[in-house]
């Protein structure tokens, strides 16, 4: 088997790391307490003792089925079975794992997006596609990591809850734009539908017609938290940044009220949405 299917490279914060190498000694206390050499422990895996010793060295975190397989072959009774939350947080990159507490802590989450469909809202096979436009193309394990953790975000928007809300305005041209060909792009425009009617989301077009448009600068979030601060984040080209200069803020601020005003209502998007949906 490939490294690919053993896990995932350790993304470089002193967090991802130091967990990293904790999972790793104990599968190899539980190696050596099961009187295995690594190469033996690789066989009866079906990986090579070198993928091996890069998860005990902590350079590779494992995946949730490995762990699975691993306590079972070593007799582990569940303590490395145990491990799996702590995998399921580091699978991701530390950028988008600090994002999704920051989703977590707000009330309230603002997105204007000209470039692609929002992050949120993306189905699995338009987020693949916008990550297989990337240049250099992203390695598989890498591919597999970033889309993961898209889809983990999405979970977010749950009706059932009543914070956070959520407000996204699309530029009409991410909704022309056919990422992934047709059906791809048809269901990405189902999903909008389906989440476009949510009671907590609020979800808008600003025509390519509009003579206004104050978001010509690009895409961008707010993030409203519960203690009553607000942040911002825009990711641009090599670029990912969380802003909390509080002039920065309340100009994007600014910008976007003016947005929302300039785009269509929820009701007339829906409506927009759906005629392209018919004619993609």
């Amino acid at each position: 088997m490939s490294e690919d299917d053993v896990g995932w490279e350790v993304d470089s914060d002193d967090e991802a790391t130091a967990i990293a190498e904790l999972i790793g000694r104990q599968i190899k206390f539980w190696r050596e307490g099961a009187g295995l050499r690594a190469v033996e422990f690789g066989e009866r895996m079906g990986y090579g003792d070198n993928l091996i010793h890069k998860v005990e060295r902590g350079a590779r975190i494992p995946r949730p089925e490995f762990l699975d397989r691993a306590d079972e072959v070593l007799g582990a009774k569940g303590h490395l079975r145990a491990l799996k939350p702590d995998v399921e947080k580091l699978r991701y990159p530390k950028r988008v794992r600090d994002l999704a507490k920051l989703e977590a802590q707000s009330v309230e989450v603002c997105a204007y997006n000209n470039s692609v469909v929002e992050g949120l809202l993306q189905t699995p096979d338009y987020a693949a596609a916008v990550f297989g436009c990337r240049r250099p193309p992203f390695r598989r394990d890498q591919l597999d990591q970033r889309l993961g953790a898209r889809m983990a975000r999405r979970a977010i928007i749950d009706a059932s809850t009543p914070t956070p809300v959520f407000s996204f305005v699309q530029c009409e041209s991410t909704l022309c734009r056919p990422l992934g060909g047709t059906l791809v792009m048809r269901e990405q425009l189902e999903h909008l539908l389906e989440v476009g009617r949510l009671p907590n989301v609020d979800l808008q077009v600003l025509p390519l017609d509009a003579e206004e448009n104050a978001g010509i600068g690009g895409p961008f979030r707010l993030l409203k938290l519960k203690d009553g601060s607000t942040i911002a984040h825009n990711e641009v080209q090599l670029t990912s940044r969380v802003i909390t200069n509080r002039q920065e803020i309340q100009t994007l601020d600014m910008r976007y009220g003016s947005i929302r005003a300039q785009a269509l209502t929820p009701r007339e998007t829906l409506a927009f949405i759906e005629k392209a949906r018919r004619t993609a």
